[in-house]
């Protein structure tokens, strides 16, 4: 009994901590670069430009370093789609702040602020709404034409069972 309550602790404590305790902003590192930053959950990593959604090892080696933007997708003041995708969770003695940055993705209500950083400027987008979907739904990556930040993530914290995402517009 006290070996399984030592290893329910082992597991969930990372986790437990990043959200009692979250990570602060850290403005001085996205002077120059590709960054999200999502204030109100704490949320901020480097974007690894030009992933291959479809290529499990490509991406998985991304996603170790922060949130993958989506070959093909655009970049922040283009017109178009970004889609962007990261963890929401890790096996435990993997987690760090760069590899499960959207832990906290599902707390995001409409009207919520992201920022993006590139090259020096800042781009805002502002929470239009959220959905959960099934791995298979990719239909809402088909209006690419439509100048929005789409991000995903895995849900429920801990599987892979279905996808969040977040729909937010430029301002």
């Amino acid at each position: 009994m006290v070996a399984s309550i030592g290893f329910l602790i082992f597991i969930y404590y990372p986790i437990a901590l990043l959200f009692l305790n979250p990570p602060h902003i850290n403005t001085s590192i996205i002077k120059n670069g590709f960054f999200v930053q999502i204030p109100k959950i704490g949320a901020q990593a480097k974007i690894i430009p030009n992933i291959n959604p479809w290529n499990r090892p490509e991406y998985m080696r991304a996603l170790q370093a922060g949130v993958a933007q989506a070959k093909g997708t655009s970049l922040p003041g283009q017109r178009g789609t970004m889609y962007l995708f990261a963890h929401s969770s890790q096996e435990p003695w993997e987690i760090t702040r760069d590899n499960i940055p959207f832990l906290r993705l599902g707390e995001l209500n409409p009207n919520d602020i992201i920022y993006i950083y590139r090259g020096g400027r800042r781009y805002i987008y502002k929470v239009a709404y959220i959905k959960e979907v099934w791995p298979n739904e990719v239909g809402y990556l088909l209006n690419a034409k439509k100048n929005q930040l789409i991000l995903q993530t895995c849900t429920p914290v801990g599987t892979d069972l279905k996808r969040l995402l977040v729909f937010a517009n430029p301002q």
